[in-house]
Protein backbone atom coordinates (compact mmCIF):
# COMPACT_ATOMS: atom_id res chain seq x y z
CA UNK A 1 0.00 0.00 0.00
CA UNK A 2 1.06 3.42 -1.05
CA UNK A 3 0.13 6.85 -0.67
CA UNK A 4 1.15 9.51 -3.40
CA UNK A 5 0.64 13.12 -3.05
CA UNK A 6 0.01 15.67 -5.92
CA UNK A 7 -0.05 19.11 -5.32
CA UNK A 8 1.18 22.25 -7.51
CA UNK A 9 3.07 25.82 -7.25
CA UNK A 10 1.05 28.03 -8.93
CA UNK A 11 -1.07 28.34 -11.94
CA UNK A 12 -3.10 25.18 -12.54
CA UNK A 13 -1.43 22.47 -14.41
CA UNK A 14 -4.22 19.86 -14.09
CA UNK A 15 -3.58 18.55 -10.51
CA UNK A 16 -6.73 17.34 -10.40
CA UNK A 17 -7.47 15.53 -13.34
CA UNK A 18 -4.51 13.98 -13.02
CA UNK A 19 -5.15 12.30 -9.73
CA UNK A 20 -8.63 11.57 -11.17
CA UNK A 21 -6.47 10.10 -14.09
CA UNK A 22 -3.79 8.13 -11.86
CA UNK A 23 -6.77 6.56 -9.82
CA UNK A 24 -9.05 5.42 -12.61
CA UNK A 25 -6.18 3.69 -14.31
CA UNK A 26 -3.78 2.23 -11.28
CA UNK A 27 -3.46 -1.44 -11.48
CA UNK A 28 -5.28 -2.04 -7.79
CA UNK A 29 -8.02 -0.34 -6.15
CA UNK A 30 -7.54 2.97 -5.00
CA UNK A 31 -9.04 5.81 -3.06
CA UNK A 32 -8.64 9.20 -4.22
CA UNK A 33 -8.55 12.11 -1.17
CA UNK A 34 -9.93 15.61 -2.15
CA UNK A 35 -7.54 17.45 0.15
CA UNK A 36 -7.44 20.96 -1.78
CA UNK A 37 -8.29 23.74 1.20
CA UNK A 38 -9.68 25.73 -1.06
CA UNK A 39 -13.35 23.74 -0.74
CA UNK A 40 -15.61 23.60 -3.29
CA UNK A 41 -15.68 19.42 -4.72
CA UNK A 42 -14.30 19.80 -8.34
CA UNK A 43 -14.52 16.02 -8.73
CA UNK A 44 -18.78 15.97 -7.47
CA UNK A 45 -19.14 19.22 -9.69
CA UNK A 46 -17.08 18.09 -12.74
CA UNK A 47 -16.78 13.72 -13.25
CA UNK A 48 -19.60 13.05 -11.38
CA UNK A 49 -22.35 15.99 -13.25
CA UNK A 50 -23.36 17.08 -9.63
CA UNK A 51 -25.43 14.02 -9.69
CA UNK A 52 -23.95 13.15 -6.06
CA UNK A 53 -24.43 15.46 -3.48
CA UNK A 54 -21.71 17.01 -1.75
CA UNK A 55 -22.17 15.69 2.10
CA UNK A 56 -19.82 14.26 4.27
CA UNK A 57 -16.12 13.90 3.21
CA UNK A 58 -12.93 15.27 5.43
CA UNK A 59 -15.45 17.58 7.34
CA UNK A 60 -16.92 14.86 8.84
CA UNK A 61 -13.98 12.89 9.42
CA UNK A 62 -12.58 16.03 11.16
CA UNK A 63 -15.24 15.63 13.52
CA UNK A 64 -14.86 12.26 14.08
CA UNK A 65 -11.13 12.43 15.13
CA UNK A 66 -12.26 15.10 17.72
CA UNK A 67 -14.65 12.20 19.22
CA UNK A 68 -11.76 9.78 18.85
CA UNK A 69 -13.85 7.62 16.15
CA UNK A 70 -11.39 8.80 12.64
CA UNK A 71 -10.50 4.87 11.77
CA UNK A 72 -13.87 3.80 12.09
CA UNK A 73 -15.68 6.40 10.14
CA UNK A 74 -13.45 6.35 7.28
CA UNK A 75 -14.92 4.05 4.79
CA UNK A 76 -18.76 5.77 5.83
CA UNK A 77 -17.31 8.97 4.30
CA UNK A 78 -15.86 7.60 0.63
CA UNK A 79 -18.10 7.50 -2.58
CA UNK A 80 -17.77 4.97 -5.09
CA UNK A 81 -16.39 6.70 -8.22
CA UNK A 82 -19.07 5.25 -11.38
CA UNK A 83 -17.18 2.55 -13.69
CA UNK A 84 -14.59 1.46 -11.50
CA UNK A 85 -13.26 -0.22 -8.66
CA UNK A 86 -11.85 3.15 -6.79
CA UNK A 87 -13.28 5.39 -3.99
CA UNK A 88 -13.52 8.85 -3.43
CA UNK A 89 -12.91 10.75 -0.21
CA UNK A 90 -15.00 14.31 -0.64
CA UNK A 91 -13.02 17.54 0.21
CA UNK A 92 -14.44 20.26 2.07
CA UNK A 93 -17.20 22.10 0.70
CA UNK A 94 -15.79 25.62 1.66
CA UNK A 95 -12.67 27.43 2.57
CA UNK A 96 -13.75 28.38 5.54
CA UNK A 97 -13.71 24.76 6.67
CA UNK A 98 -9.84 24.48 6.02
CA UNK A 99 -9.08 25.35 9.24
CA UNK A 100 -11.00 22.44 10.74
CA UNK A 101 -8.56 20.09 8.84
CA UNK A 102 -5.24 21.27 10.45
CA UNK A 103 -5.35 18.63 13.21
CA UNK A 104 -6.90 15.80 11.07
CA UNK A 105 -4.01 15.20 8.57
CA UNK A 106 -1.54 13.80 10.75
CA UNK A 107 -4.50 11.18 12.22
CA UNK A 108 -5.87 10.89 8.15
CA UNK A 109 -2.05 10.02 7.56
CA UNK A 110 -2.01 6.84 9.81
CA UNK A 111 -5.80 5.59 9.24
CA UNK A 112 -5.02 5.58 5.42
CA UNK A 113 -1.85 3.35 6.00
CA UNK A 114 -4.61 1.05 7.18
CA UNK A 115 -6.56 0.22 4.05
CA UNK A 116 -3.12 -1.96 3.42
CA UNK A 117 -4.69 -5.00 4.70
CA UNK A 118 -7.66 -4.51 2.02
CA UNK A 119 -4.75 -3.82 -1.12
CA UNK A 120 -5.62 -0.01 -1.44
CA UNK A 121 -3.08 2.53 -2.59
CA UNK A 122 -4.02 6.29 -1.48
CA UNK A 123 -3.39 9.40 -4.25
CA UNK A 124 -4.40 12.69 -2.98
CA UNK A 125 -5.29 16.18 -4.45
CA UNK A 126 -3.39 18.26 -2.49
CA UNK A 127 -4.18 21.30 -4.38
CA UNK A 128 -1.88 24.30 -4.26
CA UNK A 129 0.95 24.77 -2.06
CA UNK A 130 0.55 27.34 0.49
CA UNK A 131 -3.23 28.08 1.41
CA UNK A 132 -4.44 27.96 5.30
CA UNK A 133 -5.22 23.93 6.46
CA UNK A 134 -2.91 22.65 3.46
CA UNK A 135 -2.41 18.98 4.67
CA UNK A 136 1.22 19.43 4.89
CA UNK A 137 1.40 16.64 7.42
CA UNK A 138 -0.23 14.21 4.75
CA UNK A 139 2.56 14.56 2.11
CA UNK A 140 4.80 14.60 4.37
CA UNK A 141 4.17 11.31 5.47
CA UNK A 142 3.41 10.15 1.66
CA UNK A 143 5.37 7.37 0.13
CA UNK A 144 5.89 10.19 -2.99
CA UNK A 145 5.28 13.54 -3.24
CA UNK A 146 4.80 15.26 -6.65
CA UNK A 147 4.81 18.85 -7.46
CA UNK A 148 3.43 18.72 -10.08
CA UNK A 149 4.13 21.34 -13.18
CA UNK A 150 3.38 22.28 -16.80
CA UNK A 151 6.91 23.08 -18.21
CA UNK A 152 6.17 26.48 -19.47
CA UNK A 153 8.98 29.30 -18.19
CA UNK A 154 6.04 30.85 -15.96
CA UNK A 155 5.49 27.44 -14.76
CA UNK A 156 9.23 27.13 -13.78
CA UNK A 157 9.79 30.30 -12.51
CA UNK A 158 6.99 29.80 -9.92
CA UNK A 159 7.64 26.22 -9.12
CA UNK A 160 11.55 27.49 -7.88
CA UNK A 161 11.35 28.48 -4.77
CA UNK A 162 8.97 26.08 -3.55
CA UNK A 163 10.81 23.20 -4.51
CA UNK A 164 13.19 24.82 -2.59
CA UNK A 165 11.22 24.93 0.65
CA UNK A 166 9.85 21.66 -0.30
CA UNK A 167 13.52 20.29 -0.44
CA UNK A 168 14.48 21.30 2.58
CA UNK A 169 11.22 20.35 4.76
CA UNK A 170 11.75 16.81 2.87
CA UNK A 171 16.04 17.02 4.00
CA UNK A 172 15.06 17.78 7.86
CA UNK A 173 13.13 14.22 8.03
CA UNK A 174 15.63 12.35 5.93
CA UNK A 175 12.44 11.60 3.23
CA UNK A 176 14.49 13.50 0.42
CA UNK A 177 13.68 10.33 -2.02
CA UNK A 178 10.48 10.39 -1.92
CA UNK A 179 10.02 14.04 -3.16
CA UNK A 180 9.92 14.66 -7.26
CA UNK A 181 8.25 16.43 -10.04
CA UNK A 182 5.62 15.19 -12.27
CA UNK A 183 5.55 17.49 -15.52
CA UNK A 184 1.81 17.69 -17.45
CA UNK A 185 3.25 18.73 -21.15
CA UNK A 186 6.76 17.87 -21.63
CA UNK A 187 8.85 20.32 -24.07
CA UNK A 188 6.51 23.25 -23.70
CA UNK A 189 9.21 24.10 -24.00
CA UNK A 190 11.38 22.90 -21.42
CA UNK A 191 12.49 19.07 -20.71
CA UNK A 192 13.13 17.02 -17.69
CA UNK A 193 16.69 17.70 -17.90
CA UNK A 194 16.43 21.42 -17.43
CA UNK A 195 13.30 21.37 -14.96
CA UNK A 196 15.75 18.65 -12.92
CA UNK A 197 18.42 21.28 -12.95
CA UNK A 198 16.50 24.35 -12.21
CA UNK A 199 14.32 22.73 -9.48
CA UNK A 200 17.20 20.61 -8.24
CA UNK A 201 14.45 17.73 -8.30
CA UNK A 202 13.97 14.03 -9.89
CA UNK A 203 11.46 13.96 -12.67
CA UNK A 204 9.47 10.63 -12.27
CA UNK A 205 7.29 10.90 -15.35
CA UNK A 206 5.75 13.06 -17.79
CA UNK A 207 1.72 13.08 -18.27
CA UNK A 208 1.13 14.29 -22.30
CA UNK A 209 -0.99 17.35 -22.67
CA UNK A 210 -4.53 16.72 -24.02
CA UNK A 211 -6.56 19.25 -23.22
CA UNK A 212 -9.65 17.31 -24.71
CA UNK A 213 -8.79 14.50 -23.07
CA UNK A 214 -7.95 15.65 -19.87
CA UNK A 215 -11.55 17.25 -19.61
CA UNK A 216 -12.71 13.83 -19.55
CA UNK A 217 -11.40 13.76 -15.61
CA UNK A 218 -12.13 17.42 -15.21
CA UNK A 219 -15.52 18.35 -16.32
CA UNK A 220 -16.70 14.64 -16.98
CA UNK A 221 -17.02 15.23 -20.94
CA UNK A 222 -17.62 12.86 -23.40
CA UNK A 223 -15.26 9.70 -23.91
CA UNK A 224 -13.38 10.62 -27.37
CA UNK A 225 -13.69 7.59 -29.24
CA UNK A 226 -10.64 5.07 -28.22
CA UNK A 227 -9.64 6.89 -25.29
CA UNK A 228 -8.71 4.01 -23.21
CA UNK A 229 -5.98 3.61 -25.82
CA UNK A 230 -5.58 7.54 -26.18
CA UNK A 231 -1.49 8.23 -25.59
CA UNK A 232 -3.05 10.53 -22.38
CA UNK A 233 -4.24 7.45 -20.87
CA UNK A 234 -1.57 5.23 -22.12
CA UNK A 235 0.76 8.31 -19.82
CA UNK A 236 -1.09 7.90 -17.06
CA UNK A 237 -0.43 4.25 -16.93
CA UNK A 238 3.15 4.73 -17.48
CA UNK A 239 2.87 7.70 -14.99
CA UNK A 240 1.63 4.70 -12.44
CA UNK A 241 4.30 2.56 -13.29
CA UNK A 242 6.69 4.67 -12.51
CA UNK A 243 5.44 6.02 -9.27
CA UNK A 244 5.25 2.46 -8.38
CA UNK A 245 8.93 1.58 -9.34
CA UNK A 246 10.54 5.32 -7.46
CA UNK A 247 8.65 3.57 -4.49
CA UNK A 248 9.78 0.21 -4.25
CA UNK A 249 13.46 1.38 -5.31
CA UNK A 250 12.59 3.84 -1.90
CA UNK A 251 11.57 1.20 -0.15
CA UNK A 252 14.63 -1.42 -1.10
CA UNK A 253 17.07 1.55 -0.41
CA UNK A 254 15.44 1.82 3.02
CA UNK A 255 15.97 -1.93 4.03
CA UNK A 256 19.42 -1.86 2.23
CA UNK A 257 20.55 1.32 5.07
CA UNK A 258 18.38 -0.37 7.85
CA UNK A 259 20.58 -3.56 7.15
CA UNK A 260 23.84 -1.99 7.03
CA UNK A 261 23.10 0.07 10.44
CA UNK A 262 22.14 -3.16 11.78
CA UNK A 263 24.19 -6.26 11.20
CA UNK A 264 23.35 -9.20 12.26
Amino acid sequence: MAIIVLTSASGSPGVTATALGLTLTWPRPAVLVEADPTGGSGLLAGYFHGEVAHSGGLIDLAVAHREGNLAQSLWSQMVPIPGSNALLLPGVRSHAQARSLTTLWGPLTSALRGLERNGQDVIVDAGRLGPEGAPGPLMMGADLALLTMRTTLPALSGARSWAESLREEFEKIGSLPRLGTLLIGEGQPYGAREVRKVLGLPVVESVPWDTAGASVFSTGANRPRKFDNSGLVRGLRATGAAIQAAIESNRADLEVTKNVGNPA
